[in-house]
């Protein structure tokens, strides 16, 4: 039929094609013996080693490596590499003696090796194929039993039951049930590659991060050789572990210590440069924060944040001009963190503190000082975690003094080597640095 005799639209009619056999629809179909629900301590656990990919920094975000049957999507922006630390990851398993399944929605077969060639990720374990529909992958899957495999990505797939698009809300989400439905089944880990908005969040729907066992978002900036795996959803692991990657010419290389890389090009007696410590997941980082408040020509100053939370560096700004009476409102204040890390952490407040009052003052930190604690709204500076963590990873890398708030120092046994310095107030704090 050519004309909607209901709306009158031309060629408006569509193929729907039913699954199930006729005479099904509309009656629940019940199995003849159903699951029955048993208590949970009479599940019995069986000690299981984890698959390791060789890449010590990646296995780490994950929790410890690979748990049978996982589903693990990760993303992040074009060109950052994603697609390098998947082959790299698969290449590290099949030296392990594991067999290994790489499918690729948007690269030929041809470019795929010339690229494991470049990344010297070559072996005989690791396959590839280039394909598009979800049946015939499971079918492949089927047929060759990978022990991981991976889909690069997500919304290229399609399923040929669905008339949509691929890369469509209703493809993404077919095609990723059917992945996780396979990946329970038979117990193999599925690595999900996924496209990312231009706001950073992974395209499709929702539901995607919920189906899948562990998110993981691959940061950093294209002109920077740094990126950083971070996990912001795993089932078997901590939420807070990153991983610190060095891009170059034979692929992504960990950094096993990514203080020493953060701080290699700090510069000394500097206004404005102060180092903090940083807990992200289990690993203490050193960071670099750099502070310039200069006098504005507008009416309005200006606050440029990269790298901390904007909102917490306007209350720390307001705490200083109340409790310290340094005149900021007529100055534009500039904050980076080096090295293009991210900081969410309430721990650094007094390290943004004491770069913003350097860079005013134009009074250098010492530097071989850290600077650690929680600021609050009426001034005082509160207790942390993980403290002595911080101090330990501040002596191994030179540092002689810290500031620690006063509360944490009444719990810390002392530490040969370095000094620490109670604080109670930023007023206290500051007198202490200058």
């Amino acid at each position: 039929m050519g004309k909607c005799p209901d709306c009158g639209e031309w060629q408006s009619f569509v193929e729907e094609i039913q699954s199930g056999k006729p005479g099904q629809q509309g009656r629940r179909i019940l199995s003849a013996s159903p699951p029955k629900p048993i208590p949970i301590d009479a599940v019995e656990l069986e000690p299981e080693d984890r698959l390791l990919t060789g890449i010590r920094e990646f296995d780490r975000v994950l929790g410890g490596g690979l748990v049978s049957g996982t589903l693990i999507l990760i993303g992040g922006d074009p060109g950052i590499g994603k697609s390098t630390l998947m082959l790299q990851a698969l290449h590290g398993l099949a030296g392990n003696g594991r067999k290994v399944l790489y499918v690729s929605g948007e690269e030929s077969v041809r470019q795929m090796r010339m690229r494991s060639q470049r990344l010297s990720a070559v072996s005989s374990d690791l396959m590839v194929v280039s394909e598009n529909d979800m049946e015939s992958i499971l079918l492949m899957a089927e047929s060759a039993r990978p022990d991981v495999m991976v889909i690069d990505s997500i919304q290229t797939m399609y399923s040929p039951e669905l008339t949509s698009a691929p890369g469509s809300v209703t493809q993404v989400r077919e095609s990723a049930m059917q992945l996780m439905l396979m990946a329970k089944k038979t117990g193999t880990p599925i690595f999900l590659v996924g496209h990312v908005t231009k706001d950073g969040a992974i395209a499709g729907p929702r539901l995607l991060e919920h189906m899948v066992d562990t998110v993981l978002y691959f940061e950093g900036d294209r002109n920077h050789v740094f990126r950083i795996l971070r996990a912001v959803k795993n089932r078997f692991g901590s939420t807070n572990e990153i991983g610190v990657f060095e891009m170059n010419e034979t692929g992504l290389n960990e950094v096993a210590n990514p203080s020493a890389v953060f701080l290699s090009e700090r510069p000394e007696n500097a206004p404005g440069s102060v180092v903090t410590a940083s807990m992200e997941g289990t690993r203490p980082i050193l960071v670099e924060l750099q502070a310039l408040a200069s006098s504005t020509s507008f009416g309005n100053p200006r606050r440029t944040i990269l790298g901390i939370d904007q909102n917490r560096v306007a209350l720390l700004v307001a705490v200083m001009e109340k409790k310290l009476g340094l005149h900021l409102m007529g100055h534009d204040i500039f904050i980076n963190v080096a090295g293009g890390i991210k900081i969410d952490e309430p721990a650094v407040d007094m390290g943004i503190v004491s770069a913003i009052a350097s860079s005013f003052l134009d009074r250098p930190i010492h530097k071989a000082t850290l600077i650690f604690g929680e600021v609050g709204l009426t001034g005082e500076i509160r207790g942390i975690g993980h403290v002595e963590i911080r101090v330990a990873e501040a002596k191994k890398m030179g540092f002689s003094r810290c500031l620690v708030p006063q509360s944490n120092l009444k719990r810390m046994t002392k530490i040969k080597g370095i000094e620490l310095i109670g604080v109670k107030t930023v007023s206290e704090a500051i007198e202490n640095l200058f």
